[in-house]
């Protein structure tokens, strides 16, 4: 089973320890968020007032960047920016190239969209989305446990903090489950098939 992993930049100082845990598995196509990249991104936007689709593709851009510095840090790792051409180990996906003119140019679109796209486009059997927290919260800033569960159409009548507000849309035709977990639980989630964290589930 193909599991997608998006790896942002909210991790931060775990980022070292995700690349470790990330080395070696099969098969596991690594999504790399906007981190910093991005982020420099919308300070220029909110400078220049830049067009949606400028400042979409950009962000793409920023990811793609991060990619190269995930390629760099996980161990074995295979770079592909062809997704006919994603291999059976572990491989970092360089989107700059991908056709994603389906998702709306918005930064309600982030990296958690594409790599929901992403996902369905491989036919992946599971999508991990690594974040600084320990998943979704009803409340923001997050406090005591995360939400363990969620439907696609919970998600999208909660609008939770932590991931981007397209993500339900992206997660309608999925036809696999989505956790919302942090940093520190990722080894055990791809080892057992689940953890603590928030876990979308397929049907209401």
């Amino acid at each position: 089973m193909l599991t997608v992993v998006k790896v942002g930049g909210g991790v931060g100082n775990a980022l070292n320890d995700v690349c470790t845990a990330l080395g070696e598995r099969h098969p596991l196509l690594v999504v790399p968020g906007g981190a910093g990249f991005a982020d420099a991104v919308r300070v220029a936007d909110r400078r220049h007032a830049l067009s949606a689709e400028a400042s979409h593709r950009m962000a793409i851009l920023g990811m793609e960047q991060f990619g190269w510095l995930l390629s760099e840090l996980i161990p074995g790792a295979a770079r592909c920016s062809d997704l006919a051409r994603v291999g059976g180990g572990t491989t970092v996906l360089l989107p700059a190239a991908l056709p994603l003119d389906a998702l709306p140019a918005s930064w309600q679109v982030t990296s958690d969209s594409i790599a929901a796209s992403i996902a369905t486009q491989v036919g992946a059997g599971r999508l991990v989305l690594v974040k600084g927290v320990d998943g979704l919260y009803a409340q923001w800033p997050a406090s005591g446990d995360p939400i363990a569960d969620l439907s696609v159409a919970e998600l999208a009548a909660l609008r939770p903090g932590g991931v981007d507000a397209h993500l339900p849309v992206a997660l309608e035709d999925a036809r696999f489950e989505t956790w919302v977990i942090g940093a520190e639980r990722l080894v055990e989630l791809i080892e057992r098939g689940a953890a603590k964290g928030t876990r979308i589930r397929l049907l209401p």
